[in-house]
């Protein structure tokens, strides 16, 4: 947030706790032993002056990783919530918050269509994808977890937390998950889900879902998309016609995960989880005798693998969509539309740059590209030098590490590659920011001075 977000966050909240406080008719209670107001200022100060050891994530400048700054309302929503600390594993601990969790979650499975369904929030993704391959498992017993190459680390892991064996499926040269592999795998037998991914973490890069989908038909599958990323782009009205495709086959998977903390515009941790078939509620049940008295409603504690939870995350969640409806063609659809706008337009810089390679096209708002280099590690060490170039101009970009196949026709696909591990190391940009569209010519011209810095350390400028 800038300076002017933080003083309208200040007085959001201030404004809602004095709200919230005159609802509670209630006795004065006894004084709190609480440490005097001044000593209170004094802690804040400097637990404030610790945390400005951190990147400007609010700035138009970070443009690195995927750190979305929470919508004003939902960082006061946030923090007018934790003065009552409710907990929504049960409607003893959040009453009011668990209700608003689940309009919320019901406008968020209406985004794909589905009006029946089962759902609720998380503390994250990793938790939310564990939740829904703890489904599958369940459903498919004894079968595999399928996942691209490019998929999230975390799949992999999750699979061997819970006792499933995982099958990594190949990705192709734009970093979707290759169909020809996938179908060879489906051929061996004992693949019981596929995890499609819309939105890579690493390129944004979209798998074909309605592809996969068509391939359930013969092979008979769960299909889970892990959509922690790029879920909400759903909405966007400029996306390619092969990622409009894939999102418009949402509605057809058997379960979905979603990040509101990602471009929800939420503070962490926000995720959710969401099943098309209401009856894999039956997985969950368990009894817990002390928890679940007061109401004959559900409980989200119920149908969670988690137990307690940040009810303040579903009152910032509830209150941004109540400002920001979650429709195409509306003010949050056109925040989506922005990012992806910026990172074209980067793209294309990029293309017509005499220091850059950037053969893929963003599919999303995510934006990766190598330095020219006569080797792999020359280029890899070029992009390592540019970002710490862009940083001391304040352009904070990241890193990752990419396979030198997606750079088909380079001089130095072949020369050096397997020294290198078939892996080059590559400047990595998230334009989530709906500025990042304004502010592209700054950005630019701090990057620009970055790589060509970069290319005059080496002394062999292109």
């Amino acid at each position: 947030m800038s300076h002017s977000d933080f003083d309208l966050a200040s007085e959001l909240i201030a404004r809602a706790l004095r709200e919230l406080a005159a609802g509670f008719s209630l006795p004065e209670g006894p004084a709190r032993g609480v440490p005097g107001v001044e000593r209170m200022r004094e802690v804040l100060a400097e637990a404030a002056a610790r945390m400005g050891d951190n990147y400007p994530y609010f700035h138009p400048l970070y443009a690195g990783q995927m750190l979305k700054p929470p919508h004003p309302v939902a960082h006061a929503a946030y923090s007018m919530a934790m003065a009552v600390n409710p907990n929504n594993h049960a409607r003893d601990g959040g009453r009011a918050s668990s209700a608003m969790e689940m309009e919320a979650v019901r406008e968020i499975a209406g985004m794909f269509g589905w009006s029946e369904f089962l759902g609720h929030l998380t503390s994250g993704g990793t938790f939310a994808n564990l939740e829904a391959l703890w489904v599958a498992g369940r459903m498919m017993p004894g079968k595999r977890i399928g996942a691209s190459a490019q998929a999230h680390y975390t799949h992999p892991r999750i699979s061997a937390v819970l006792g499933l064996e995982f099958a990594e499926i190949a990705a192709d040269a734009r970093g979707r998950m290759d169909m020809g592999a996938l179908e060879e795998r489906l051929q061996q037998g004992n693949v019981g889900t596929v995890v499609v991914t819309l939105g890579t973490t690493a390129l944004g890069a979209v798998d074909p879902l309605a592809d996969v989908l068509e391939l359930r038909k013969r092979y008979g599958f769960r299909v889970h998309v892990d959509a922690a990323y790029g879920g909400y782009f759903t909405l966007a009205g400029n996306l390619g016609s092969e990622a409009r495709r894939a999102f418009d086959a949402l509605g057809e998977a058997d379960s979905i995960v979603i990040d509101p903390h990602k471009h929800g515009l939420q503070p962490y941790g926000c995720g959710c989880v969401l099943f098309r078939d209401p009856a894999v509620g039956r997985l969950y049940k368990h009894d817990s005798p002390y928890t679940y008295f007061t109401s004959s409603e559900l409980h989200l504690g119920e149908i969670s693998l988690e137990c307690s939870r940040a009810g303040a995350a579903a009152v910032a969640l509830w209150t941004t969509q109540r400002l920001l409806p979650l429709v195409r063609g509306g003010e949050f659809a056109a925040g989506l539309e922005a990012g992806r706008e910026a990172a074209l337009d980067l793209h294309r810089r990029l293309r017509q740059s005499e220091y850059a390679i950037a053969p893929l096209e963003p599919e999303l708002d995510i934006v990766v590209w190598a330095m020219r280099g006569a080797t792999v590690e020359e280029s890899s060490a070029r992009a390592r030098a540019v970002f710490e170039y862009a940083a001391q101009r304040d352009l904070h970009l990241a890193l990752v590490q990419m396979p030198v196949e997606m750079f088909e026709g380079e001089p130095w696909k072949e020369a050096g590659a397997s020294r290198a591990g078939g892996m080059v190391t590559c400047v990595r940009s998230v334009l989530m920011k709906p500025e990042h569209r304004l502010w592209m010519d700054e950005i630019w011209t701090r990057l620009e001075g970055a790589m060509w810095k970069a290319a005059e350390k080496s002394g062999q400028r292109p």
